[in-house]
């Protein structure tokens, strides 16, 4: 059953279910067109491989879906666009086998995954040749049990060609306003369609994210605990090279002073006790020469003032 919050909700399958996609609400047990059919009949057969296209290259994490272009569109246009985002690693423009005309979809591929996101962010609903584009990840290679609109499956589409899909970014399932018969379902020998996250209809649902290891978890914390140790040297060398600057300048204002006090102090044959007894002469002599100074000038001031 539904629960209350959910009434006003929308969701979101983590995987492609072809009678789920032709219900508004993700609810039916029975195709109700020949194209759902079709596309059912396909995926319960496994005739459709989505990796068995030989253009499909590339990252499909960093990829991007880019649909309702203008036919007019070009790939220089496109790219022109799109490197708005990020840098272009790879664009398919999607052309007619015979004609070579544009097919009106697109797929890019950028150099990391932010720059796909945030071209999956930001593009949506921005306008090319003065068409509104819709953006989306890459279904055919990241959504499990994807079938294209060639073989009755695909999202969206229009109410009078028969083939109306639920589910993609641009028309969301609504929030079923019964619970799904998985019984009756069971009965029919239908596998159970997923129910999704539920969201409200302002947030942006996320793209799959990429399944790290547990190989790519240790070398990704190796990299991280070997920058942290590079940047600990680097902080220590110039702390290191700080230290040594301070010890080579003082060293060499002990050599100055020194040089300044005279050969004596220089001399590293003298022992302490002599350097002592030198300091103390000199300490002595200075005193003396004070003394006298002072003595010299109050003599001074006393005759000039019995002469005045």
């Amino acid at each position: 059953m539904v629960g209350g919050n959910n009434i006003n909700a929308v969701f979101y399958a983590d995987s492609y279910h072809p009678i789920q996609a032709g219900s508004i609400d993700g609810t039916d047990i029975l195709p109700h067109d020949n194209a759902v059919y079709r596309a059912f009949l396909c995926s319960s057969a496994g005739l459709y491989d989505p990796f068995g296209d030989p253009k499909a290259k590339g990252d499909p994490y960093c990829t991007v879906f880019v649909g309702r272009l203008s036919r007019a569109t070009t790939e220089e246009t496109l790219r022109k666009v799109m490197g708005k985002y990020g840098r272009v690693k790879n664009l398919r423009l999607v052309r007619d086998i015979v004609t070579g005309a544009s097919c009106g979809y697109a797929f890019v591929e950028y150099e990391t995954e932010s720059e796909m996101r945030r071209a999956y962010e930001d593009a949506h609903h921005s306008f090319i040749d003065d068409c509104e584009i819709l953006v989306d990840f890459d279904r055919q290679q990241l959504m499990p049990g994807w079938i294209p609109r060639r073989l009755g499956g695909g999202l969206g589409g229009k109410k009078e060609s028969g083939q109306l899909r639920f589910g993609g970014r641009e028309r969301p399932f609504r929030a079923p306003l019964r619970p799904i018969p998985y019984k009756d379902l069971e009965r029919l020998g239908i596998p159970p369609p997923p129910e999704g996250r539920y969201m409200s209809r302002f947030q942006i649902p996320s793209p799959p994210r990429r399944e790290r290891s547990n190989r790519d978890r240790e070398s990704s914390s190796r990299r991280s605990s070997n920058d942290r140790m590079e940047g600990a040297e680097r902080r220590y060398k110039s702390s290191s090279g700080h230290r040594d600057d301070n010890h080579t300048h003082r060293r060499r204002s002990a050599e100055r002073r020194e040089e300044r006090d005279g050969d004596y102090y220089s001399s590293s044959s003298r022992s302490y006790a002599e350097k002592e007894r030198y300091s103390r002469q000199e300490h002595t002599r200075k005193r003396k020469d004070r003394d006298e100074h002072t003595e010299r000038r109050q003599k001074h001031d006393r005759y000039s003032h019995r002469d005045e």
